[in-house]
């Protein structure tokens, strides 16, 4: 399972999720970052990864588009230390669901 990093988080989080065990990439680790919504999700197409966001948009691309997997963490602006351990102990949850198919999952 491999994950696409959306702009408005932090880039550490796809190094943090690589060390978790999940292969990820931020978009501005690929040139990206200031892409539109399409060009955001073809390119987790290519990499066969599960976009996360913070954006509405890519939760409501997820329940229309077939095959489009997100995360869609629905926290406010918080430190790294604290983004990271929330999101620790839900990991394991998160990778079941999109194992199972589930094309949004939503982290609160």
């Amino acid at each position: 399972m491999r994950f696409l990093i959306d702009a408005q988080l932090p880039p550490g989080l796809a190094r943090w999720l690589t060390a978790e065990g999940y292969p990820s990439n931020h978009v501005n680790d690929l040139g990206i970052g200031p892409a539109t919504d399409t060009r955001i999700e073809a390119e987790a197409r290519r990499l066969g990864a599960v976009i996360w966001s913070k954006d509405v948009d890519f939760a409501e691309r997820a329940r229309v588009r077939p095959g489009l997997q997100v995360v869609w963490l629905r926290l406010g602006n918080t430190t790294n230390a604290a983004l990271r351990a929330r999101l620790a102990p839900r990991l394991e949850t998160v990778a079941t669901a999109l194992a199972a198919g589930e094309a949004l999952v939503e982290i609160r």
